[in-house]
């Protein structure tokens, strides 16, 4: 079994996390990570504090450590959300992509680890000043939202130099080949969410699971046109990386004229990864953190 912080922290046999996908990552989900041997993590977005005490339960129900997912601008002007978060006692909670500082105080003095998603250095760094248990690199391969700058190896690497708090690396890690990579890197193990895009636990569509299955590695592109054509204020340094769609290829490059003329779109989005075109069917998250398992025989050959 592999052996790293992470899974000594929560007591896990695998050390993947799930990430927090909003619209996907719901309790069903996490409760099947995490009883399978992961950490399973809620997604939460723009939904209310009943939600977010619902889909805990749901999670709780693996009897096994979960935690919950906040999006930080969001949740820094609706206290009510991280008020609900904390409540549910996660065991980690992430927050990321805004002003989270402020609020890891409250989560340590709750007794939960506090996450953060870093797409520099710098992000890193500070996550670190302001008190951040976990540091997550993530790299400009992962899907759904994030920084685009910097892709996933060089980005771990100068983490793992940078900072000492345990790091997880996301962005590209869709199986055994990616986790043995990056914990031969130094990471204390991989955070994950194009890898669990497909399971029949998730919250989103048959369509948009049949969509993951169906795409390939250049089927993905990092923008902000999606945002700004459903009228989500995303601060201007966190793109989106997700399927391509016919709105995202006329607009992609006129984020100004997109802005003036105020057109919306209608089409769904599927946040994911470069890393979707290894996910080549339909499982059960259980069957996915299986397969990542399988990472301990590959990273036992350095020690050969």
């Amino acid at each position: 079994m592999l052996r790293t912080w992470l899974t000594e922290q929560f007591d896990l046999t695998v050390p993947v996390v799930l990430a927090p996908m909003a619209g996907v990552a719901g309790g069903a989900l996490a409760a099947a990570v995490s009883g399978a041997g992961g950490l399973g993590v809620v997604g939460i977005g723009y939904d209310e504090p009943a939600f977010i005490t619902a889909e805990a339960d749901t999670a709780r129900a693996s009897g096994r450590p979960f935690g919950i997912g906040l999006i930080a601008w969001v949740s820094d002007t609706r206290t009510e959300m991280l008020e609900a978060a904390i409540a549910a006692r996660p065991a980690l909670l992430s927050l990321s992509f805004g002003e989270y500082a402020r609020h890891v105080g409250a989560a340590h003095d709750a007794g939960i680890l506090v996450v953060t998603q870093a797409g520099t250095v710098d992000d890193a760094r500070r996550a670190v000043d302001a008190g951040v248990d976990v540091v997550v690199a993530r790299g400009s391969e992962g899907g759904g939202h994030g920084r685009g700058e910097v892709a996933t190896l060089p980005l771990l690497q100068g983490v793992l130099d940078a900072v000492d708090v345990p790091v997880l690396a996301a962005g590209g890690i869709a199986g055994p080949r990616g986790l043995a990579a990056v914990l031969a890197a130094g990471a204390a193990g991989a955070w994950v969410g194009t890898a669990f895009l497909a399971c029949v636990e998730g919250r989103n569509s048959p369509q948009a699971r049949a969509a993951v299955v169906a795409a390939g590695e250049t089927d993905t592109i990092y923008t902000t046109v999606l945002d700004i054509g459903r009228g989500i204020p995303w601060p201007s340094e966190f793109g989106g990386r997700a399927l391509r769609n016919a709105f995202a290829e006329r607009w992609h490059g006129r984020e100004d004229e997109l802005r003036r003329e105020g057109v919306q779109s209608e089409e769904s989005v599927v946040w994911a990864g470069e890393a979707v075109g290894l996910i080549r069917e339909e499982r059960s998250a259980a069957d996915v953190v299986a397969e990542f398992a399988a990472a301990e025989a590959l990273v036992r050959r350095f020690d050969a």
